[in-house]
């Protein structure tokens, strides 16, 4: 008996009970779109980061003011201001390994244009931020280092803020009150989009110079004018990443003159560890949950198992009748494994399109990026095959061991 004949009578079988086919096929239908689902979810999860390390770089470090202890009790991480211009500058100077070291300070606050306000996120930067965190201008140009020690009153937009502000106007050369002070704007920055982790939007910030932000916006709420709120690190080489970090905060505990039993009074975090650690807990949990997703294959392989048993039952005459008149135990081995194999694949072809269509709903619902990958595909329809041999095979064999003289006297 031919492949093609083996084929082609399993599939007259299956078509004699559709009903009981498809819900056969159920379990693996359901199986095989929870896996797909699972591993789209991981596989986005880890594209998240690829891009969260594209956009940042991997060799940034990010130092931040650390904590206090008073009276027996500690402030938070950046709630006691440590950070200085020196310390920047310091780094820079004395770490052969430090590119740049950009510090800032930032603060939310109202922007005003004409009858439209907007609130946002506002930065007191240096041109050396421009550099570590990759921002350029669209249109327009960047702050100089002449505006900066001056302390100019210029700003440039993120794109959100301008079209918030501006609708389609050109903002360059308008005013907008930032805090009531008054800004020219220079420039329109060159758009981010979401945040590849967060998803906050990274368009809807003002960036003005330092020493603007800290004497005419943020000077109220600081003591000193030359604190940061934070030192931006950008190495050299990002296998130097540790030995860098290392460095700066030896480097910065001799600066603020801390004792041996002192505490830091800073932080120094590596962004690029922080994000694979995060994108290890997800890959570990989408993993966990393909993997109890995966047990509903191994359910409907059982169900496929069984409903073939039934089959074996109630053809036991047929099976006697095709032996009597010359196939042999491998054709009627072939035949019912046929038909296992049909159902187990059908079921991972639906299960496929349903688990594409499942994280659409996932990415639109949770507006969480998926990535339905070629090796999820193959995988899927790798293993549906799969179950359907290994539990399709032992009904298969039973059908082809049966005694013809016996399988003829059924009625």
């Amino acid at each position: 008996m031919k492949l093609l004949d083996c084929a082609s009578a399993a599939t007259e079988s299956l078509q004699a009970n559709p009903l009981r086919s498809a819900l056969t096929a159920l379990g693996i239908v359901i199986g095989v779109a929870a896996v797909v689902a699972m591993v789209s979810v991981g596989l986005g999860a880890q594209y998240r980061v690829e891009q969260a390390i594209k956009d940042i770089g991997a060799n940034m470090l990010v130092i931040g003011n650390g904590s206090r202890t008073s009276d027996g009790r500690q402030t938070g991480r950046g709630r006691y201001f440590t950070l200085t211009e020196d310390d920047a500058a310091a780094l820079a100077r004395e770490i052969p390994s430090v590119q740049v070291a950009a510090g800032s300070v930032a603060g939310a606050g109202r922007i005003v244009a004409g009858n439209r306000n907007w609130y946002s996120t506002l930065w007191g930067v240096t041109q050396d931020y421009f550099i570590a965190h990759n921002w350029s201008a669209a249109y327009g140009r960047i702050m100089t280092q002449a505006e900066i020690r001056a302390s100019a009153k210029v700003a440039l937009l993120g794109k959100s803020v301008a079209y918030e502000l501006f609708g389609d106007r050109d903002p360059l050369g308008q005013t907008v009150r930032i805090e009531r002070v008054p800004f020219t704007v220079i420039g329109v920055l060159q758009s981010k989009g979401p945040d590849p982790w967060l998803g906050s939007d990274q368009d809807d910030l003002v960036l003005v110079p330092l020493s603007t932000a800290k004497r005419r916006v943020f000077g109220s709420r600081q003591a000193r004018l030359d604190l940061l709120g934070q030192i931006t690190v950008i190495v050299t080489d990002a296998a130097a990443l540790d030995a860098t970090a290392q460095q700066a905060s030896a480097l910065l505990r001799r600066l603020h003159k801390l004792l041996d039993t002192d505490p830091d009074d800073f932080f120094v975090s590596n962004v690029t560890d922080a994000l694979n650690a995060r994108s290890e807990s997800s890959r570990v949990m989408s993993r966990l949950l393909a993997s109890i997703a995966g047990i509903s294959l191994l359910v409907g392989g059982i169900g496929i198992m069984n409903i073939m048993l039934v089959s074996v039952s109630e053809r036991t005459r047929e099976i006697g009748l095709r032996i009597a008149v010359g196939a042999r135990q491998r054709d009627i081995q072939t035949q019912f494994l046929f038909e296992a194999l049909l159902l187990s694949l059908l079921g991972g072809l639906v299960g496929i399109g349903v688990g594409i269509a499942g994280a659409s709903i996932i990415s639109y619902v949770a507006e969480w990026p998926v990535r339905v990958g070629p090796s999820a595909i193959v995988a899927a329809v790798f293993f549906s095959t799969a179950i359907g041999a290994f539990f399709g095979l032992y009904p298969a064999r039973k059908a082809a061991q049966l005694d013809p003289i016996v399988a003829l006297r059924e009625e």
